[in-house]
């Protein structure tokens, strides 16, 4: 497990974690990673080659946490479904949160995590609110 700054850990989740959208795979990793601020459950993040990029599109959305950089956020579109900020992703995070640059993560009331390794998957993504602000 590495430390990122004071507030935050990251480490490596066990086995393969899916996401799934209205039952479709947007994402398939044994390399997910796990991040965990002080106080709240742990957040998934997949490298964006195990992500299917073609139905998330980047929308303008920004926000900014303190400890993490500037998060872009993704609309997904999929079978004529569109959901606004989906996912998000830190291009360029800032300190030792640059472990998770390149990675993407996913907004559980939006998909379903279906997770190999894992005996209670995390399901839980921080609210856009302080730290985050736009």
């Amino acid at each position: 497990m590495s430390q990122v700054g004071s507030r935050f850990s990251l480490s490596a989740v066990p086995g393969r974690v899916r996401v799934l959208f209205e039952g479709h795979e947007v994402a398939d990793s044994a390399r997910t990673l796990a991040l965990t601020e002080t106080g709240r459950k742990p957040v998934f993040y997949f490298p964006r080659e195990d992500v299917q990029m073609s139905v998330l599109k980047a929308n303008g959305h920004v926000t900014i946490n303190a400890d993490l950089g500037r998060a872009a956020w993704f609309t997904i579109m999929r079978d004529a479904k569109i959901v606004e900020d989906v996912a998000w992703a830190y291009d360029q995070p800032i300190g030792e949160a640059e472990l998770i640059a390149g990675y993407v993560s996913f907004r559980p009331e939006h998909v379903e995590f279906e997770t190999e390794g894992l005996v209670n998957p995390v399901l839980h993504v921080p609210p856009m609110d302080p730290p985050y602000a736009d």
